[in-house]
């Protein structure tokens, strides 16, 4: 199954969902939606208890419902009841709920968005646009991530373009650029930040990510004014790439004084900017 994982925010509250490429269908987390519909304190055990009974009535939609990895709060993948938006909206009628009604209409949106993205890609950065507003980020930040999206998209294309494969070599292209310009791999680089299975670039700082995009477009540009033709040579190029940016970084920092590669995150940024804001409000 060629797939995308992704959240979705009812309400503010999180709906772990999975994009099915080759069906072109969105599969919902049902534990996720319970929570959503119920507010139960437990919502695992609320569905637990109502596939028994929908089993016992003899419901197809439970019977057709089946397994996905998708991530945990404890940031570890394992396997949850996933269903398609035609099954979600006959789970629905099953659980008593004043969200019931909204919720469908939410469905039916997130389904055609999802359509509409795949004839015109724009739709899909407006949207992740609103989603990082939503978490907190400044739209300063949120138009360099949005930019590093493209950077890093232009880079895999032209490693596939190179045969580079994807999974542990574009992996390691990956660790040689940051490892280049930052000293660290990506694992260092999230263990200096504090992170599990958070993403890297969604808690790096505007000039983290900055010299990140420098380092990943240099590798692009090298890439293709020298033709690299084994991994081995992507490897040499990917170093290159990294060291422009390191170049940078080091100029940087002898004119302020200060480390740009730090344990500074996402969280700790917003949280900074929630306070700045509280104070200004007490001005």
């Amino acid at each position: 199954m060629k797939h995308m994982e992704g959240i979705q925010l009812f309400e503010e509250k999180k709906v772990r969902t999975v994009w099915n490429q080759e069906e072109e269908k969105w599969y919902f987390s049902i534990i996720d939606v319970v929570a959503v519909l119920t507010d139960s304190v437990d919502p695992s055990a609320y569905w637990r208890k109502l596939k028994q009974r929908l089993k016992a009535e003899g419901n197809e939609t439970v019977t057709n419902c089946h397994g996905l990895k998708m991530k945990a709060a404890d940031g570890k993948m394992r396997i949850t009841d996933v269903a398609d938006t035609e099954q979600l909206f006959r789970l629905i009628q099953s659980i008593p709920s004043a969200n019931a009604e909204p919720f469908k209409l939410w469905l039916a949106q997130i389904a055609s968005e999802r359509l509409d993205e795949m004839q015109d890609p724009e739709l899909s950065i407006d949207r992740a646009l609103e989603q990082y507003l939503i978490l907190g980020y400044s739209e300063n930040w949120i138009n360099q991530r949005l930019k590093s999206i493209e950077v890093r998209k232009e880079l895999t294309n032209e490693w596939k373009n190179r045969g580079v494969r994807e999974g542990i070599q574009f992996a390691t292209l990956t660790d040689v650029i940051s490892k280049a310009w930052s000293g660290k791999t990506t694992k260092e680089y999230k263990i200096l930040k504090g992170l599990k299975k958070e993403n890297l670039r969604d808690n790096m700082t505007n000039t983290e990510l900055i010299l990140n995009m420098l380092a990943e477009a240099s590798t692009t540009d090298i890439s293709k004014a020298t033709n690299p033709e084994s991994f081995e040579d992507n490897i040499v190029v990917a170093g290159q790439g990294g060291n422009v940016a390191k170049v940078a970084l080091k100029e940087l920092e002898s004119k302020t004084g200060k480390k740009v590669v730090t344990s500074l995150n996402a969280k700790d940024v917003i949280q900074q900017k929630n306070i700045e804001e509280d104070l200004d409000r007490k001005k």
